[in-house]
């Protein structure tokens, strides 16, 4: 059975079953081996959730028109993009680490002193302990990997959507 040929339907839930398994094991990561999430990590976390999501609601509607699936499609685009633009960011931050020695104070901190807007762009502008390679897989650190199932979960969106039936 090839999945290249499943319903739009199958495509969509199978997204949202990697972006759940994704979020488990950066879960089981944290609190079974112990690596706290930085706040690049937070903000990929919170991407693949709400690329999870879109999947879901898109795969739970089933749109029967080529429209409509395309417009699903590109919904899931947001989410992605929004964190491949994190994981580069954390990537290259991970590669060409600042002189910094941390990465500031914590979310929670930064959450009570100023909006999403001024956090999102504090985040982007990280360094020192946003830059640790706590976990590699194959020579590839986590948001490597992240980057990379970005890439994968968006192009398999679009696949699904502007695939001809």
């Amino acid at each position: 059975m090839n999945p290249f040929r499943w319903s739009f339907r199958k495509q969509f839930l199978l997204g949202f079953a990697c972006c759940a398994a994704l979020l488990g094991y950066a879960f089981h990561v944290q609190f079974q081996l112990q690596i706290l999430p930085c706040p690049f990590c937070i903000f990929q976390r919170i991407a693949f959730a709400g690329l999870g999501l879109v999947f879901l609601v898109g795969g739970l509607v089933a749109p029967r028109s080529p429209r409509a699936r395309k417009a699903w499609s590109l919904l899931a685009l947001v989410p992605a993009v929004v964190g491949m633009g994190y994981a580069g960011r954390h990537s290259w931050v991970q590669m060409f680490p600042p002189d910094m020695p941390s990465c500031g104070p914590g979310l929670n901190f930064m959450l009570e002193r100023q909006s999403w807007l001024g956090v999102a762009r504090k985040v982007l502008m990280a360094d020192g302990d946003c830059s640790n390679i706590n976990w590699q897989f194959l020579g590839l650190s986590m948001p490597m990997w992240c980057l990379l199932w970005f890439i994968v979960l968006a192009a398999w969106a679009l696949l699904a959507g502007f695939r001809r039936r």
